[in-house]
């Protein structure tokens, strides 16, 4: 793969990041500052940002993941608090089963994969369901079990919000009736669920790593401003250190977050999905070391609501957990492993 961003791939992450930079919370009160946070998802919303995994020609994708994984980065670096995460897995959902785009917002509902949702259609959803990213959304894609394989139904989603992630909430989907999203969408496939779970887990990997920047930068400006015995805290070595070691977990993350946007097209979907566990493995460690460092770094302040570095670790926690985590990825990297043997392969 060639790591290098093209010239339109560099501009759509410029754009990104000016976005965030200038709409994106710089303190922890102004995620209470609804007129700035409601311009961030008009924002967002007219950027077409959301929309970059729906189907151009045929079942191709408008944009590729690599592309996606651009937004998320600069979206996570920038505590985005729009919805992002949700609405592009849901729009990827209905491109692979050739369902139209949804007419409006929607997220998806995970426990702690989609696959573990299958459900009778007058079931209804699992009771342990969560829909993820649900800011400004009023339903839930998940998979229901029908004759002939796995469809795509959607289920509404309470008012009610969880705020683990102060930038993403929430919402427990309570069991109740659901309803198939289009008459001729097609069922889901192995090959699909794959495909989608490759992106899921390439998309939060590009936000942890994405957090992972953001909490550095935050720490290096703390550094450099915070003065003790007459000299800025950052010129101690003890903290360089520090620092250091986070800005060597970012890279390595990015790395492998980047190889795992590439593998979504560029790969079966198998190995998609391997590639996309092991950047997940690496990042989700990685980005709470990092986001916890952050926290060290600013010393006593940084245990305070007032200071940044808890909301950058939250963010990191939740987007560890979509998908699953450190340990779930890396079953999947021995299950891709298993496979592969078994075909005589090393």
């Amino acid at each position: 793969m060639d790591v290098r961003l093209s010239s339109e791939q560099q501009a759509l992450r410029s754009s990104a990041a000016q976005v965030v930079d200038q709409l994106g919370p710089r303190a922890v009160g102004q995620l209470d500052d609804l007129e700035r946070s409601a311009k961030l998802d008009a924002t967002v919303a007219a950027s077409g940002w959301r929309e970059l995994r729906v189907a151009e020609v045929g079942r191709a994708p408008l944009a590729s993941g690599v592309e996606v994984a651009i937004v998320a980065e600069e979206l996570g670096r920038g505590l985005a608090d729009a919805s992002f995460l949700g609405p592009t897995l849901a729009a990827e959902l209905r491109r692979l089963a050739g369902a139209p785009p949804s007419s409006t917002a929607e997220t998806v509902a995970l426990e702690p994969s989609l696959e573990d949702l299958a459900e009778a259609v007058e079931g209804g959803p699992s009771p342990a369901a969560t829909a993820v990213d649900t800011h400004g959304v009023g339903s839930a894609l998940l998979l229901v079990a029908s004759g002939d394989g796995l469809r795509l139904a959607h289920v509404a989603v309470p008012p009610a919000e969880v705020r683990t992630d102060l930038t993403r909430p929430s919402a427990p989907v309570e069991p109740g009736p659901v309803s198939l999203v289009h008459p001729d969408a097609r069922p889901l496939t192995a090959d699909d669920l794959a495909t989608w779970t490759a992106l899921g887990l390439a998309l939060t990997s590009a936000d942890l790593v994405g957090v992972m920047r953001g909490a550095i930068d935050l720490s290096v400006e703390y550094a450099s401003s915070r003065r003790q015995y007459g000299r800025p805290i950052g010129s101690f070595q003890a903290v360089q250190h520090l620092l250091a070691d986070a800005f060597v977990l970012m890279e390595g993350s990015r790395s492998a977050a980047l190889h795992a946007a590439w593998a979504v097209d560029a790969l079966p979907p198998d190995d998609a999905v391997a590639a996309a566990a092991v950047a997940k493995a690496y990042a989700s460690r990685a980005a709470r070391v990092v986001c916890e460092t952050a926290i060290q770094v600013h010393g006593g302040i940084g245990n305070t609501w007032e200071c940044l570095a808890h909301v950058y670790l939250r963010r990191a926690l939740l987007s560890s957990d979509v998908l699953g985590g450190a340990g779930a990825s890396l079953e999947r990297v021995l299950a891709h492993h298993d496979i592969g043997s078994s075909h005589g392969l090393q």
